[in-house]
């Protein structure tokens, strides 16, 4: 899943990005409202982390550009305490959900994961296709009940994959959600990967259309 944290915090943003790769996020960074606005408008994320008091455009200003511009990324906008105000007006510009500052890193990731699971119809942090299940809370696979032990990135792709399930992703958008936009890997790492994850979980669940990408059945 590839986030994007708007901060211009420096210390608070390192902390977020900090925990959001911890669990198994490509993070990217932004530090004001206008860099913001041009991103989210024109780059895939899967989630938002917008702090509403920004420079340049504030964040309330963002939510709502965005929304009028027909994105519909999810976005958790970060207040300060006690500004309830600040909470409805950030919901009622289409904001998903809020969290007041001081906050705790858990809860953050607790709440940006169910957002964007919602956005898909997804009601729970287990995912499941066959006899395969994905605990994204937790960041544990298994197959017929048994563990799967996989690296950063083979979650990374797998996550998305079975989040995205029934849709054939393309190399680019998956390699976007694993490596990062500005990560540039070697022209075969993303089949060298899928490969490695095909070993691990059962070739047969993810499947390859052909020219294109990669997709696990509905």
């Amino acid at each position: 899943m590839r986030a994007l944290v708007v901060e211009d915090e420096a210390q608070i943003a390192a902390e977020i990005c900090a925990h959001l790769t911890q669990a198994g996020y490509v993070v990217e960074t932004c530090a004001d409202g206008e860099e913001a606005w041009s991103r989210a408008g024109t780059e895939d994320f899967d989630g938002i982390i917008l702090d509403l008091g920004l420079p340049r455009l504030d964040g309330l200003s963002v939510v709502r550009h965005l929304r009028a511009a027909g994105v519909t990324t999810p976005i958790l906008v970060l207040t300060a305490r006690g500004a309830w105000t600040e909470r409805v007006a950030g919901i009622d510009a289409g904001a998903d959900d809020y969290l007041p500052k001081p906050f705790q890193p858990e809860e953050l990731v607790a709440r940006l994961g169910a957002i964007i699971r919602r956005s898909t119809g997804h009601t729970t942090p287990t995912l499941e296709a066959g006899p395969l299940r994905v605990d994204t809370r937790r960041m544990i696979t298994t197959v017929n009940g048994a563990p799967v032990s996989l690296s950063l990135l083979e979650f990374r792709a797998l996550r998305y994959l079975i989040h995205n399930k029934g849709r054939p992703v393309s190399q680019f958008e998956l390699g976007e959600h694993v490596y990062g936009a500005d990560q540039e890997p070697g022209s075969n790492a993303l089949e060298v990967l899928i490969a490695r994850l095909r070993k691990k979980i059962g070739g047969e669940l993810i499947e390859t259309q052909r020219g294109y990408g990669y997709f696990i059945r509905g």
